[in-house]
């Protein structure tokens, strides 16, 4: 039996490629010289994507090359770079790795806000200099007697809710609808919570829909005692407003794991000082991505094995109490 041609745009883990390898005859795009060519000869026996965020974004343009194409497997519980709307008007499926990053990402969450809070980067680089030997390092800020805001109370945020609460710290969150299971404070607007609170973690989706929802507006309300938290994408904060915002005093600090241009960050984050900058590892350990790696190829298999695709994303044209298309 021939097996089902799939591409990868850009490399994954290298148990992913293995297990595709073992299922599929495998494209490699990433390590071909001539990528357009190459696309123009194998496209039209593509029935299958791994898509990443590493690889570029999967736009309208990329997904039309394939008139074959079937599913789109998405590593990532963040699926802003692929175009579920045009793969949905298509009728082909897409498909994230929820719930599996949900723990480690909510570590990193809790992480960076100490980190940040108790400024640990600015202390180790202050003994690594040979600082102490002159004064000892200066007083930080601190965790105790704050409001944590939390900007997306979905499963991750729920996670990060979780952690907080053994922190004795008081909570609240805002989001599209109050959520009755909860008993966090909800606020119907941003400015709402960013007033009530001195913490905004934001860990809602990217997209068009939440680009710069975190603005000069946001950040003003935050006000000079206020810390800005980011584990989302980089294109939900205004990323000149907040620069302008720690410049000025608006707010205090921040930690941010997701930048707009990534793995581009602007120079001025970099030279502040009140700050702690990641490069996007939320959900980057060993063992999270291995997990997610594993859902990218059991929504593979799972769908050309006509069981249906594990975990589609809402844009997409399935549900579980259809049959899906037998691949031919």
């Amino acid at each position: 039996m021939t097996k089902t041609e799939i591409l990868m745009a850009g490399p994954m883990m290298p148990s992913v490629i293995e297990a595709l390898d073992r299922d599929f005859i495998l494209h490699r795009l990433w390590e071909q010289a001539d990528k357009d060519a190459y696309l123009n000869e194998v496209a039209p026996r593509i029935r299958g994507l791994a898509a990443s965020a590493v690889a570029g974004r999967t736009d309208a343009a990329f997904i039309g090359r394939f008139p074959n194409l079937e599913i789109i497997a998405s590593l990532g519980v963040g699926y802003d770079n692929v175009d579920a709307a045009e793969a949905g008007r298509r009728g082909i499926i897409v498909t994230n790795t929820p719930d599996v990053l949900n723990e480690e990402v909510a570590d990193l969450t809790i992480g960076l806000l100490l980190a940040t809070l108790r400024r640990i980067p600015q202390a180790d680089r202050y003994l690594r200099a040979g600082e102490w030997l002159k004064a000892p390092f200066p007083l930080s800020t601190t965790l105790r007697e704050r409001k944590v805001g939390i900007v997306g109370l979905g499963r991750i945020g729920k996670a990060i809710a979780r952690r907080l609460e053994g922190f004795g710290v008081e909570i609240a969150y805002y989001g599209r609808n109050r959520q009755e299971s909860v008993a966090y404070s909800y606020h119907a607007s941003l400015p709402s919570l960013a007033e009530a609170c001195d913490v905004l973690i934001v860990i809602t989706p990217g997209g068009a829909e939440t680009r710069h929802m975190i603005d000069a507006e946001v950040l003003k309300a935050l006000g000079p005692n206020g810390v800005l938290i980011n584990v989302s994408r980089g294109t939900v904060v205004d990323e000149k407003a907040l620069i302008e915002a720690l410049r000025s005093g608006t707010i205090l600090a921040a930690g941010l794991d997701v930048f707009e241009d990534e793995p581009r960050v602007p120079q001025e984050l970099i030279d502040m000082d009140n700050v702690v900058l990641l490069p996007h590892i939320g959900s980057a350990s060993v063992h999270t991505r291995r997990a997610m790696g594993q859902l990218v190829v059991d929504n593979l298999v799972s769908w050309f094995a006509d069981r249906g695709p594990l975990t589609p994303v809402p844009e997409t044209p399935w549900s579980a109490v259809e049959q899906p298309a037998t691949a031919g």
